[in-house]
Order: C-alpha cells, then sequence, then structure tokens
C-alpha cells in the first residue's frame, strides 16, 4: 500500500507543469511496461495473444493507473503489446498509437509527446531500450523474461531528466 501511494504521489507531481523564472516549461512524463503474460504453448507463434493472467495484468495496470490522464498510449504491432495496453487506453479514451521500434525517431517522438503523459507498451528488450535511448544513455538491461511487472517512468522538465524503476506485481 505504501508503495501504491508512492507511485501516485510521483505520478500526479510528474504529470504537472511548473514555471521557472518568466519561461514556461512544459512536463513530459512517460511510463514504459513490458506486455503482460502471453500464450507460449506454441513457440513458433511470433504473435501470440494474452493468457488469462496475463488479460488480469492488463486491467491490474489500468487500476495503477487509474489517477493518471494518459494523452497517448502508444503500443507495438503485437496482439500481447495491444491487449495489454487496451484497458488503460480505453479509460484515458485515447487511441493506441502503434509505433515500429526498429524505425523508430526518438527526437520526433519526444517533441510529438512534449508535455504530455504517455504509457508505451514494448518487450522485454525494446521497453529497457527504449527507456536508454530516452535518457541518452545505457542504464537498463533487458527484462527477464519471466518479469511482466516492471514500470519504467521518465519525466523531462526543459533540460532535467529523472527516471525511476519500480517493480509492480
Amino acid at each position: 500500500m505504501k508503495l501504491l501511494y508512492l507511485l501516485t504521489i510521483m505520478l500526479l507531481t510528474g504529470s504537472t507543469s511548473f514555471s521557472q523564472d518568466t519561461n514556461k516549461q512544459a512536463t513530459s512524463t512517460y511510463y514504459f511496461i513490458r506486455h503482460a503474460e502471453k500464450d507460449r504453448n506454441d513457440v513458433t507463434n511470433r504473435n501470440p495473444h494474452l493468457i488469462e493472467k496475463g488479460l488480469q495484468r492488463a486491467e491490474h495496470w489500468n487500476t495503477i493507473f487509474k489517477n493518471i490522464h494518459f494523452d497517448a498510449v502508444y503500443s507495438t504491432n503485437y496482439h500481447r503489446t495491444i491487449e495489454t495496453a487496451g484497458p488503460t487506453a480505453s479509460k484515458n479514451k485515447v487511441e493506441i498509437t502503434i509505433y515500429d521500434y526498429k524505425n523508430l525517431d526518438i527526437g520526433k517522438f519526444l517533441q510529438e509527446t512534449k508535455g504530455k503523459s504517455v504509457l508505451v507498451v514494448g518487450h522485454s528488450d525494446t521497453t529497457p531500450e527504449f527507456v536508454n535511448r530516452i535518457l541518452g544513455k545505457t542504464k537498463y538491461k533487458d527484462i527477464n523474461d519471466n518479469n511482466n511487472g516492471n514500470l519504467y517512468i521518465v519525466t523531462i522538465q526543459g533540460e532535467n531528466i529523472s527516471d525511476v524503476l519500480l517493480e509492480i506485481n
């Protein structure tokens, strides 16, 4: 419960704007998660759906994010990521924006999402790498295959970038 309270305070603080001197700086807050638990019955299936536990986790993310208004929700074009993003996108009445991680222009992404709260759903390798690209340094490693509960929060205020990794189960 303490963790949820701390997360709520951090999220609400990170999604506000502030004035410094006379220049108003927009705050951009990015929430990165890996897709929820997928169906592993067919190892040749490169685009599996979520299993029941994964669908429950997607709803759990939606509950965790209940006090955050997302301006945008991004997902790779896979069933498991779209299904993970779905409940939160629906609650926020936003369409899921499909992104191609391999061809992502990070500068353009940051410009298009400046001043917004954004959820990004990816994979065990693309999620930490996306965070690293925003940070401009290699800080996070690939997520273990059995870990579907990492939440990376990156906040950009002017030239200042802060980040935190939380484990949500």
